[in-house]
């Protein structure tokens, strides 16, 4: 399978936002990809007081996806947007899964919510606004199991265990992850999340500055189920692509079997 990570600067403009992101997808296409994975909050980064108004997952921001997916004949992750929530003051951080018909087959709400006040150097409080997601996610893609998440999500293993549990050998990360934390953990945590699942890890991120004040790492990868990372963007918008043999999944976790090997006390 070839998969395609595309890395975008999404700010305050949510047209220029999602022409870019449909730019890259075209790219994707040219380039052979079978799945191609946009980062979280693809269709807006800026400030909340100019954020588009939440939509349902069959409203525009899924049906300009939709059209992409079927047009080009290509599997799409729209990395993420603001799903109508539960409640007028918050909304859900949705990723959804289009087939090569355009048909949405996977809709995964972000579970873990990032909350977090660093003196100086960040803060930002995602509860505030967003509900989290309560269900992990699955999705079919030409025969292999997918497993959803959302970058702050990409913290807690017990996620992804659970995910491999359930027959995953790829698992998606849509992240706008910050500058600050992501020079040190972006690599690590999703080296770690395919080491001890024995997974294919496809990250897909933000990159540069986005008002007001906030700065996302970038350097969007695909990790082997070896913890070998098999391409890496450099900074800036643009996109990798590569080709996944999963059928070294099946041989790494048979010649090392730890997920077989796995006791709960």
């Amino acid at each position: 399978m070839r998969v395609a990570v595309c890395q975008v600067n999404s700010r305050h403009d949510r047209a220029a936002n999602l022409a870019a992101a449909h730019e890259l997808l075209d790219r994707a296409a040219g380039n052979g990809a079978d799945l191609a994975v946009l980062p979280e909050y693809v269709d807006y980064l800026g400030p909340a007081d100019g954020e588009p108004a939440p939509e349902p997952v069959d409203g525009d921001f899924a049906a300009s996806f939709a059209e992409a997916a079927r047009r080009l004949r290509m599997w799409v992750v729209a990395g993420s947007f603001h799903e109508v929530g539960p409640d007028e003051k918050h909304t859900y951080n949705t990723s959804l899964v289009f087939d090569r018909d355009g048909s949405a087959v996977g809709v995964y709400r972000k579970i873990h919510l990032f909350d977090i006040d660093i003196p100086g150097r960040v803060a930002h409080q995602e509860s505030l606004r967003v509900a989290p997601g309560e269900e992990t996610v699955t999705v079919e893609v030409e025969g292999v199991t997918v497993g959803m998440s959302i970058c702050y999500d990409l913290r807690f293993p017990e996620l992804y265990r659970r995910l491999a549990v359930a027959g995953a050998r790829m698992l998606l990360v849509p992240a706008a992850f910050t500058a600050h934390t992501g020079r040190d953990h972006w690599e690590p945590l999703l080296r770690a999340r395919a080491i001890e699942n024995q997974c294919y890890v496809v990250a897909a991120g933000q990159t540069g500055d986005h008002e007001p004040g906030r700065s996302c790492y970038g350097r969007s990868m695909i990790v082997d189920p070896w913890g070998t990372i098999v391409a890496q963007a450099p900074d800036g918008v643009g996109l990798v692509v590569a080709d996944l043999d999963l059928d070294r999944v099946r041989r790494i976790r048979s010649e090392l079997p730890s997920l077989a090997n796995r006791r709960l006390p």
